[in-house]
């Protein structure tokens, strides 16, 4: 598909579609015209970059897990390097202490709800 259909598919704009390939997270097909041709995998690849960006990944984090996301048919492990993986563990926690964090302000808000008697 061409990217105008691919940024409508997505959601995300031709602009950024061409930043994430240069930023090495997409790489589409070129057709013999040179416009960019995106495979339907290249749609899921998407929404794992973005899901990825919106948990704080940075985009050359992201570069480096490509390769262990699903999508690309069967993955052979990927050695990642301490420090990816030692970065990625702190994400994890600031992610789970923010879940847990949002999830306290629902209760309270839940509390609120219940205790308020409408007329």
């Amino acid at each position: 598909m061409l990217i105008g259909a691919m940024a409508r598919q997505t959601g995300v704009s031709t602009r950024l579609l061409r930043y994430y390939e240069e930023q090495g997270l997409l790489a589409p097909r070129r057709r013999p015209s040179g416009f960019r041709d995106y495979r339907e995998q290249d749609v899921e690849t998407v929404r794992h970059i973005r899901a990825l960006l919106t948990a704080g990944l940075s985009t050359r984090s992201i570069a480096a897990l490509m390769p262990c996301l699903p999508g690309g048919g069967d993955l052979a492990p990927v050695p990642l390097s301490a420090d990816l993986l030692a970065g990625l563990g702190r994400e994890r926690a600031r992610l789970r202490e923010a879940a847990a964090g949002l999830l306290a302000a629902c209760e309270a808000l839940d509390a609120v709800i219940a205790s308020v008697h409408v007329p």
